[in-house]
Formats: structure tokens, sequence, C-alpha cells
């Protein structure tokens, strides 16, 4: 999967924070919309780039890390 600008920007921003996250935090981290992390957060999981360990909380996966590393 080739990711786009904002898709790293949000694996980034999972990467630098310490504990699960909802979208509004997420947003805050990557300086985007909380709305437009919602609608990237289904992609990324769905391609096993993120994981939501906590309902509505999103973590970055290793193969996550791999890809913006």
């Amino acid at each position: 999967m080739e990711l786009n600008e904002d898709e790293k920007q949000i694996l980034t921003a999972l990467n630098t924070l310490t504990e699960p996250a909802g979208c509004k935090e997420i947003g805050e981290a990557a300086d985007m919309p909380w709305r437009s992390v919602m609608g990237k957060l289904r992609g990324l999981k769905k391609e096993g780039l993120v994981e939501s360990p906590v309902k509505s909380k999103y973590v970055i996966s290793e193969k996550g890390k791999e890809a913006i590393s």
C-alpha cells in the first residue's frame, strides 16, 4: 500500500503518542482535522497499520512503524 501524506502524518503522530489515542488527540498531534483522521483511520486499520486495543482508541502497529521508517 502506498501511503499518502495524510496517512504518513497520522502514523507519525501515532508513533509519538505513548497511549492509545482517539481521533481528536491524533488530529492534534498530526495537525489535521479530527474528521479527516477518522476517515483515514478506517483504511489504515483495514491495512493492518493501526490497531484499536480499546474502542475508539488507536495505536500504531509494527507494520505501521515499518511503513514510516
